[in-house]
């Protein structure tokens, strides 16, 4: 046993500089990008927007995409172009951010949630259909971690209550799915997101992807005001100044500035993809025999490895979760926890949502740790991180 494993937490620490637990991949084709948006005088939604629209779509592999400045405006835009309002609920996993369920009520529905599979962490499909009521408008499956859910089963339950089903695939840029990506499944809308610590990042932003013309337009005119044409189209030469507003909309569009951005990373997608499976399966060599619970193989397509989430075992070990993070930060390894399930959230348990609701989602949460986990991790970072947790697995072993 090395002598430094026989050290406290922070005694000598594994790494002499921190190592943050996601760090996004810019090069300078991205900055080449944003300066050419920069200098052209069109730095709103335009021509750069509708290019990187519609290279989305042709990745995915679904008929049309649209931009919004994020996942979240994706998805309440989404709601609100089904139609979904007061007096509906929308089914959803209880193991999320934040955003999923708050967009429900964002436009006047019921969030109802549902426990998670303990081993895969996402909603568990068996339990959604005994929470299907007369109300029930949609179903929202959350892509945990990148993982797709076992969308067959959901689609087909969709169908069979008559239900619309809204992917939060926020995590899931280049999953595939039985031969699909995510994005291409067969919902009405798929939402993605762009945010830094994403698969690509353009540093705030989302996309939806959608089969529909008809809920694409309702989207597109939910997306910005409400409002029947957007700038792009009415400050052109031979536009229109004049415009309608058809509904009481949001301000959801993306700037050229910010899809600058994201045509460069949509380039790289696959690289920075290659690069998450490579690290993810280290991991999971390295961390054998430790006493943690890994992700799962995912053997029905691609998994898009945005996080690699481990559940200590912590009847092997003399600490809590958050003890063990503490010791990690110590030793200059920054970690998340994804996620605090939304019961446990003052705002929901003020919904009626208490503690012990979802004992599953629950035990997990207790145990989590997101490892530090981006492309432009070294196998050199990726060492120190595997040290650092041999390292704490000894000092807290019972």
């Amino acid at each position: 046993m090395s002598e430094n494993f026989k050290r406290k937490p922070g005694e000598h620490p594994i790494r002499d500089t921190f190592l943050p637990f996601s760090r996004p991949w810019i090069g300078e084709e991205e900055i080449q990008a944003v300066t050419e948006v920069l200098r052209s005088g069109w730095l709103t939604t335009g021509k750069k927007t509708l290019e990187f629209e519609q290279e989305f779509a042709q990745y995915i592999g679904a008929p049309i995409a649209l931009a919004f400045n994020s996942c979240t405006g994706g998805l309440h835009c989404a709601l609100a172009a089904l139609g979904i309002g007061p007096g509906d609920e929308v089914i959803t996993s209880v193991f999320t951010f934040a955003a999923t369920a708050n967009v429900i009520c964002h436009v006047g529905a019921e969030p109802i949630f549902v426990d998670i599979d303990p081993l895969t962490l996402n909603i568990d499909v068996e339990q959604i259909e005994e929470k299907i009521s007369p109300k029930t408008k949609a179903i929202i499956p959350v892509h945990y971690g990148g993982r797709p859910c076992p969308m067959d089963e959901i689609l087909s339950l969709a169908r069979k209550y008559n239900l619309f089903v809204v992917e939060d695939a926020a995590h899931a840029l280049g999953a595939i799915y039985k031969g699909k990506k995510v994005g291409a499944l067969g919902s009405e809308v798929t939402c993605f997101s762009f945010y830094p610590t994403k698969c690509i990042t353009t540093g705030e932003g989302g996309m939806n992807t959608t089969a529909s013309p008809e809920l694409a337009e309702k989207m597109k005119i939910w997306r910005l005001h409400g409002i029947s044409r957007d700038a792009w189209d009415r400050y052109q030469k031979g536009g229109s100044w004049y415009y309608e507003v058809v509904a009481p909309g949001y301000k959801y569009n993306l700037t050229d500035i910010a899809s600058a951005i994201g045509v460069e990373q949509l380039k790289k997608a696959e690289v920075l993809q290659a690069r998450r499976e490579e690290l993810a399966l280290k991991y999971r060599e390295a961390l054998k025999g430790l006493p943690f619970v890994l992700p799962p193989p995912f053997p029905e397509g691609r998994h898009a490895w945005h996080l690699f989430p481990v559940q200590l075992q912590l009847e092997e070990l003399n600490c809590t979760r958050d003890e063990f993070v503490e010791a990690l930060a110590k030793e200059n390894i920054g970690t998340s926890v994804h996620f605090i399930p939304l019961n446990l959230m003052p705002f929901y348990r003020s919904r009626g949502w208490k503690e012990g609701d979802f004992p599953k989602a629950e035990y997990a949460y207790k145990r989590l740790i997101s490892l530090p986990f981006f492309p432009k991790m070294s196998d050199e970072d990726l060492e120190s991180v595997v040290l650092a947790l041999k390292k704490l697995v000894e000092w807290y072993s019972r």
